[in-house]
């Protein structure tokens, strides 16, 4: 006798059930992506405890005739295919056939459903997979779904429910997913007759996302708005070529302030040609688009809707639909995460426009320098004092030099961003700043001329400079955040140049490596070469250290090769090159940048500002932390309640 049995359809549909149907959430997923298949502009759910008492979901969409009523509910019964064509360039939400009698095998469905040309309505009632009544009725157009008691006779299914809470909770991330998912539809979630969730038709897709984030403030715009042909301007990518032309594929969304985070991955709602899904790829790549915004752990919040061929997508690897595998994955991901830099890039402008001068985004027209009087040349610095860090304020760049005399230190090199707007360089060149006595800074008397448009306020703990900005808010300053940020810049701009600025050493430093930081040495020698550091073998595991980077010259020198020598190792197998490199330059930037508890003069106060004001990057440090907080007048007001 044969041991193998064909089930009963029954149970197959039972055992089907156990893949699509696997909490309530679940069918509110299922019945959700049919009427917006069907066209509904208005969409309204309906729960009763976790959901497995109640599910209604009521929409206006095209709905269906009695032949097609009972055609939905046999296995596999789908109006969204009919060839292996089709099934290569899925379009729809729905396709396979399987939800509705899944779901009707766990539990009694009635659905109710009338097109728009027929004067009466049908109504078919279904008890735990097995055809209970067809009848006539008099409905409104559209299509309407009950399931009663869904579990009923699959206890072991019930047992694995969660609380009501979190079932509730799993139901509302499904109507919020594809609340924005369809901006332009009606969706209304109430639970034991109280309204949870209303967004209307009218509602803009970023009120629909402030809401859903509770988030009032301003999002970074992700590329721009998808549309039905594919084309997005920027924020496309051609993907390859096919039989019908190239592939194009365009990516839109929001992104909250990168001090906006989550520590775990569910801050990103993904959307992919409007279906609701979850993919690490399209996660990564957008954290990788805000590399060196972000602190360690944290994980960026928004929506992104990625718009791809129907070909290039293959949405059947899952029987719920929810994870998908894309074709040219690479090149999707770069497309991702070079349209998450020029939004960060775009939101760096936008907060340039809001805290600093106005009039210095808006004309760029160069102005003519200021005479300087023959007698206002810069003091000389006292003998047997070593000119103070704080060159790295200075507007120009002159190239590095050799030291002069013997036995004296050169001066490090003034790094600056050159290629601002002409209105944005100082009218004279920054003088030396000297420390005459610790945490005392004096410079000569010079007129001051603050292009950043700030009125500076005072310190706070030698570490937070208070401002009023251009539109008469306060802004809080972490100085060491700040030239730390704008000292990665330039040497990662240095770097890609070539190589770092270096500063030959009066008294080199040697240095006792181990085998591991030996070979390190010898196999990233190009790497540490472009750092600005020269080293040499001395014998044995002995180094000589003879010159470093220059932004790095009040650092002990073994102190940060070792550092360095450790990142090389700590990162080489675990992250790419580029990442490896950034982890490092950060590390050279902190270890350089003033510190928290400095006394900074006001000409070095003005001069970081300016520098803020003009570089292209500057709202956090490359270790994600952030740099400044704006607070609005009308925010201050509210504080003494004079609003």
């Amino acid at each position: 006798m044969s041991k193998i049995r064909i089930l009963p359809e029954q149970l197959a549909n039972r055992i089907a059930a156990g893949e699509v149907v696997e909490r309530p959430a679940s069918v509110v997923k299922e019945l959700l992506e049919n009427s917006l298949d069907a066209g509904a502009s208005r969409i309204e759910i309906e729960i009763e405890g976790s959901g497995t008492r109640l599910i209604r979901v009521m929409d206006n969409g095209e709905g269906m005739d009695e032949d097609d009523l009972l055609l939905c509910l046999e296995r596999h019964g789908t109006s969204k295919i009919a060839s292996d064509q089709d099934l290569t360039a899925i379009c729809s939400l729905g396709f396979r056939g399987e939800a509705l009698p899944s779901i009707g095998s766990v539990s009694r469905m009635t659905i109710t459903s009338r097109t728009q040309d027929s004067p009466l309505g049908t109504r078919v009632v279904l008890d735990y997979g097995k055809l209970f009544k067809v009848h006539e009725i008099g409905c409104s157009r559209g299509t309407i779904f009950e399931i009663r008691n869904l579990f009923g006779k699959t206890p072991a299914r019930r047992k694995f429910l969660r609380t009501d809470k979190t079932e509730q909770a799993h139901i509302e991330e499904v109507v919020k997913s594809y609340a924005l998912a369809a901006p332009t539809t009606t969706f209304i979630l109430r639970r034991d007759e109280r309204t949870i969730l209303h967004f209307e038709e009218n509602q803009s897709l970023t009120d629909r996302l402030k809401s859903i984030m509770h988030y009032q403030g301003q999002f970074m715009e992700i590329g721009k708005a998808v549309n039905s042909n594919l084309a997005c301007g920027r924020s496309s990518a051609v993907l390859g070529s096919s039989a019908t032309g190239p592939s194009v594929a365009c990516v839109h969304g929001y992104l909250l302030p990168p001090e906006v985070t989550v520590t775990g991955s569910a801050g990103i709602r993904l959307l992919v040609n409007g279906r609701a899904v979850r993919d690490r790829m399209i996660v990564h790549a957008v954290a990788e688009g805000l590399r060196n915004f972000l602190m360690k752990g944290k994980n960026p919040v928004g929506l992104i809707h990625l718009c791809l061929p129907p070909e290039d997508v293959d949405v059947n690897v899952h029987p719920t639909k929810q994870e998908i595998r894309l074709h040219n994955s690479q090149a999707i991901h770069q497309m991702i995460s070079q349209t998450v830099e020029q939004a960060i890039q775009r939101h760096q402008k936008n907060i340039q426009t809001t805290i600093f001068r106005p009039t210095l985004f808006h004309d760029n027209r160069p102005q003519p320098p200021q005479a300087v009087p023959e007698n206002s040349s810069p003091q000389a610095a006292p003998p047997n004092y070593a000119p103070r860090q704080t060159s790295f304020f200075t507007e120009s760049s002159p190239a590095p030099t050799s030291p002069s005399q013997p036995g004296l230190h050169t001066r490090p090199p003034a790094v600056g961003i050159t290629d601002g707007p002409a209105l944005l360089q100082s009218a004279e060149p920054e003088p030396p700043l000297t420390r005459h006595s610790p945490g005392n800074l004096q410079s000569p008397p010079a007129p001051r001329v603050p292009g950043h448009g700030l009125k500076v306020i005072g310190h706070y703990d030698n570490l937070y400079i208070f401002c009023q900005s251009a539109d008469g808010g306060l802004l809080v300053v972490d100085q060491h955040a700040a030239h730390e940020r704008l000292l990665f810049e330039d040497l990662k701009q240095q770097f890609l140049q070539g190589q770092i600025a270096s500063q030959t050493l009066l008294f080199p430093t040697t240095v006792e490596l181990s085998i591991t930081e030996t070979e390190r040495v010898e196999y990233y020698t190009t790497e540490i070469k472009q750092m600005g550091f020269t080293v040499r073998e001395f014998g044995g595991s002995s180094f000589i250290i003879s010159a470093i980077p220059a932004l790095a010259g009040q650092c002990n020198p073994g102190e940060l090769f070792l550092d360095i020598l450790e990142r090389f190792g700590s990162t080489e197998e675990k992250k790419a090159r580029g990442s490896m490199l950034d982890d490092i330059l950060a590390s050279m930037a902190c270890k350089a940048a003033v510190k928290a508890g400095d006394e900074l003069h006001a000409r070095e106060v003005d001069a970081l500002l300016n520098r803020m004001a003009r570089a292209d990057l500057f709202s956090h440090c490359p270790h994600g932390r952030p740099v400044l907080k704006h607070f609005t007048a009308t925010e201050v007001k509210k504080w003494f309640h004079r609003t």
